[in-house]
This record gives structure tokens, sequence and C-alpha cells, in this order.
């Protein structure tokens, strides 16, 4: 079934506080969001958004897990994580509104939350203190994926055998 949203189906504050970026948001704070959320449902292998399109919402994971993966070439992606149930992607909406920066695959049938660029930034700014909170949420979660990406690239680097045999070269001064 196509991502076709829900429109229908209101999401409640329960499913919300599942979600690690909402987590820590008050009942108050989640009434207000709970609104402008989307329920959105995509099929295994199904895209939720390619690489270079502008970044319009912001994505949970409910149910399911979704691949963030690069194209390195027409047919090489490089996988860059694995997103799971509670957890989130498409930060580029709650930061520049830039383009996304990945692939963002279904790896089976998934339902997803998403709020839109255009109404979760106002909410965001018209209550301060739930802005910081989601700001907060979003930095230690970057965080958290750039100090793991650059544990990767250390280790490519370490086991990489050309650049061993440079590493391991001793140097005269």
């Amino acid at each position: 079934m196509r991502n076709e949203i829900e429109e229908f189906r209101l999401v409640k504050k329960e499913d919300l506080k599942r979600i690690v970026i909402f987590s820590s948001l008050s009942d108050d704070m989640l009434d207000k969001v709970a609104p402008i959320i989307d329920f959105l449902r995509f099929d295994e292998r199904e895209a939720v958004f390619r690489e270079g399109q502008i970044a319009e919402r912001f994505y949970m994971v409910r149910r399911g897990k979704v691949l963030l993966e690069k194209r390195i070439s027409g047919k090489v992606a490089v996988s860059l994580g694995t997103v799971k149930a509670g957890f989130s992607f498409g930060w580029s909406a709650l930061l520049d509104g830039g383009p996304y920066t990945s692939d963002a695959i279904c790896a089976e049938p998934c339902e997803i939350f998403s709020a839109r660029r255009e109404k979760i930034l106002p909410l965001m700014d018209a209550d301060k203190a739930m802005g910081y909170i989601i700001s907060q949420s979003l930095l230690r979660i970057i965080k958290k994926r750039l100090d793991l990406r650059t544990e990767q690239l250390l280790r490519a680097i370490q086991n990489h055998p050309d650049l061993q045999s440079l590493l391991s070269a001793s140097v005269d001064i």
C-alpha cells in the first residue's frame, strides 16, 4: 500500500512517547504535537525519500525498519545505518530544510509517523520549551551518529592494507 496519509487515524500521545525524540515531552506538549503528525504506511523496499529531494518532512518509525543508504554508483549503495521503531530520520526537515542527504528505504513493511516541516517548526517556535527539548534530543541523536561514523572511518583506515603500511612506517625527522 503506497504511503498515503491516513487522515482518519489520530496519532495518540502514548504512541509519540515511544519515539525517542519526543519521549521527554510533557503530556501537554504531546497534545500539541499529535494533531500535526501524519500516519504513513510503506511496503518493503519502498522509498520513503531519495537523496536530493527537498526535506519537507521529518519521519519517525512506529513499526518496521528503514535503511539509510547512499548511492555511490548506479549499482552500488552503501548502508549508512538502520532506523528501528522509536527512532527518527529525515532530520534535514528540522534543520535547514535543504535536501535529504541519503535514500531512506523500508527494509520491511513500515508504519511511520511524519511531521511536515511547515507545521512542526512553528509549533517548536511557539512553545520554546518544547522546541528546546526536541532540539536537544536531536543534537544527542546527531552526536551519537557522528561518533559512530567517526569510529567506522577510523576502523576502515586502520584496517586498510595500504594505509596500514603508512601508519606503521616510522618517520625520521
